[in-house]
């Protein structure tokens, strides 16, 4: 009976011992993929192929070709640039103004993690991140988390057939101990030993556990949508507007240094520009109509409509029927055009064409969190694409960061506080006599309290 146990002792070892190999082997890719999406997802495009704020990080070992030069970029690339580096002056060139955020806290086995997840996106063996919110495909949880979640369940399956096997096992050599000493040994079929109070035991706590742990998994990603990019009601172009147009973003946008609220430009915004500009370079008359259709403006005698909330669908039919006429190029379906305008002003919710444009909210957080974008834009001083992305160049807007409360606190921990010329900052006394004095070299926003709790929850 002790040779049993024993036995059974080893070879449960050996299990945990490949059990803890495999959870070790899956949580490198892991982690680098967790490290990208805090550290790096807000500035470099998650395909690894296409330059966004930065440059495409695939190849990036390849194309520096000194691993130890790499990491040095990655923990503090100004540094580099100052110090005259060929390739860091060359990307500098490439990317200024935009400074990369230095990394010094970085770990030589926290980079090669990230290296490795970008290396697998790169050449395709890992997938970029995607995930399911609501039914829509968006990014957010990765292919390589649902790879690692395979090799936890893989490894437990394994650990149950083995336990069945053991169990077996030491009934067999029970059995044998007992014939040796006289008796007459109970015979247990398989049957017998997948219903015994430990094959059970087991069961139950493998499926608490895998429940749990699927659970606090799902719980994290709840809501998380990076990569969200609905059709909205109107095809707006950021790139033609942002972009080719150079309307700064404030300009629409304008709550964002003022307000908590970035808010959604009324259609009153979009007619300082289009009582003038009638028809769109790609869409025609089709998408700047619905603007009109929605505020009343009559484009074919340059007013507004009185009365416009009362009038029929009929009426308001006729007017813009008229219009698109008079400016669609001949073979046009001004019927199909008109359907398109109701279709992109009306739903369930909201029958009448008049009234504002619904747009489709892309960017959402939590009730319980406190986010405002005046703190971040008037006072901090942060560019729209630090967390955007490069909005200019997206024909469809989509979330580019993850806004999860890792990537929040990662940047609060990295970003710094410019405390010249701005008068918000007079307090922070000791940090401006420090400055001076040469003790300090900057002050983040982590040291004025940008990690407290209360500054960001209710």
């Amino acid at each position: 009976m002790m040779l049993s146990i024993r036995f059974l002792f080893k070879y449960l070892s050996v299990a945990l011992v490949i059990f803890t190999s495999v959870q070790s082997w899956a949580a490198d890719v892991k982690v680098g993929e967790s490290l990208f999406k805090a550290q790096c997802a807000s500035c470099h495009n998650k395909n690894m192929k296409d330059k966004m704020t930065g440059p495409a990080l695939g190849g990036a070992q390849e194309r520096w070709g000194d691993e130890k030069a790499l990491y040095q970029w990655i923990r503090n690339s100004q540094g580099m640039i100052a110090a005259g580096n060929p390739k860091a002056n060359e990307l500098w060139a490439q990317f200024k103004p935009n400074i990369m955020t230095a990394f010094p806290n970085l770990k030589d086995e926290e980079i090669a993690n990230i290296l490795a997840y970008v290396d697998g996106v790169y050449k395709g063996t890992l997938g970029p991140a995607v995930a399911t919110t609501g039914g829509s495909n968006v990014a957010g949880t990765s292919n390589t988390d649902s790879s690692s979640n395979w090799w936890v369940i893989g490894a437990i399956i394994l650990l149950a057939l083995l336990a069945l096997s053991l169990t077996r096992l030491v009934y067999n050599l029970n059995a044998v101990s007992e014939a040796k000493e006289g008796e007459i040994p109970a015979s247990k079929s398989f049957a017998d030993i997948l219903t015994s109070k430990s094959v059970i035991g087991f069961v139950v706590f493998a499926l608490i556990v895998l429940g749990g742990y699927t659970t606090v998994n799902n719980a994290i990603s709840l809501g998380r949508q990076q990569g969200y990019q609905p059709d909205q009601p109107i095809k707006f172009s950021h790139a033609t507007h942002a972009g080719l147009h150079k309307i700064d973003c404030q300009y629409c946008h304008d709550g964002a240094r003022r307000s908590k609220q970035s808010v959604i430009p009324a259609a009153n915004t979009c007619m300082n520009c289009h009582k003038a500009i009638k028809k769109g370079s790609k869409y025609g008359t089709e998408e700047i109509t619905k603007i009109y259709a929605s505020i009343g403006f009559d484009p074919n005698t340059d007013k507004y409509i009185d009365n416009y909330d009362k009038m029929s669908e009929e009426d308001i039919s006729k007017i813009y029927k008229k219009w698109i006429t008079e400016m669609s190029p001949a073979g046009t379906s001004v019927e199909n055009q008109w359907t398109s305008i109701k279709e992109s002003l009306t739903n369930e919710h909201k029958t009448k064409i008049q009234g504002p444009i619904q747009w489709n909210r892309i960017h959402n957080l939590p009730d319980h969190v406190y986010f405002n974008h005046s703190q971040h834009v008037a006072v901090g001083k942060v560019a729209c694409q630090k967390c955007h992305g490069e909005v200019e160049k997206m024909e469809k807007l989509k979330q580019v960061a993850p806004l999860s409360m890792g990537w929040c606190v990662n940047c609060h921990r990295e970003t710094d506080v410019n405390f010249k010329d701005n008068e918000y900052y007079k307090t922070y006394q000791t940090y401006h006599n420090e400055l001076k004095a040469g003790t300090r070299t900057k002050v983040t926003v982590a040291d004025i309290g940008g990690l407290e709790c209360q500054k960001c929850h209710y």
